[in-house]
């Protein structure tokens, strides 16, 4: 892929705390990640929703959602999987510029990518949420009936039965949907965004 050459950054004279200023919060990505049918999607639909009933400007970026369109000449190997966080990443940081909570729902299985994403941002603006649920307890889900598919054979390299995924080390929040319910689940993660005063 050539790069680009002859580029200069254009500043703006609205800066992203001249944003945050005008929407009486300040504005992060909220990284969800964790594997298939863990409710990475689920919760992020209903945090969002409860986000804009409080007030606070948010987008939502969902994995299949981006991969209709940015990223849909992506597949699922290693290294486009790789790129499929990078730009998400990207998009993310200019959602964070544009002052508004970003909600990444990407199982992103790297550790390594995940920090790249985190690197991108100042400090405090990546909030990594761990979506926790067993294999098990995903599989029994199965929303898309991918692990089926998986166990029979029909896809290749799926995260959690051929492929790997590594669970955040020290994650922000996490959230156990194997033990917690949708809205306690929501109601953690708002508790984290107040506790550290970013809804302030």
């Amino acid at each position: 892929m050539a790069k680009s050459e002859n580029i200069v950054w254009h500043d703006s004279k609205v800066t992203k705390e001249n944003r945050q200023e005008l929407n009486n919060h300040k504005s992060a990505v909220i990284w969800f990640t964790g594997l298939s049918g863990s409710g990475k999607s689920t919760i992020s639909v209903e945090l969002e929703k409860e986000l804009y009933n409080q007030g606070v400007r948010t987008y939502r970026l969902d994995g299949d959602n981006i991969r209709h369109g940015l990223n849909k000449n992506l597949g699922f190997s290693p290294e486009d999987r790789k790129e499929n966080i990078r730009r998400i990443g990207e998009v993310s940081k200019l959602m964070v510029e544009a002052g508004l909570f970003t909600l990444s729902a990407f199982i992103s299985p790297y550790r390594e990518d995940r920090d790249e994403v985190r690197e991108l941002m100042e400090d405090g603006e990546f909030i990594e949420v761990f979506v926790d649920a067993s294999v098990e307890t995903c599989e029994s889900r199965d929303p898309k009936g991918l692990y089926k598919k998986a166990r029979a054979g029909e896809i290749k390299g799926f995260t959690g039965i051929d492929a790997p995924y590594e669970a955040p080390e020290s994650p922000e929040v996490t959230v156990d949907t194997d033990k917690q319910s949708l809205e306690e689940s929501v109601q953690t993660i708002v508790k984290y965004l107040n506790e550290k005063g970013y809804l302030e």
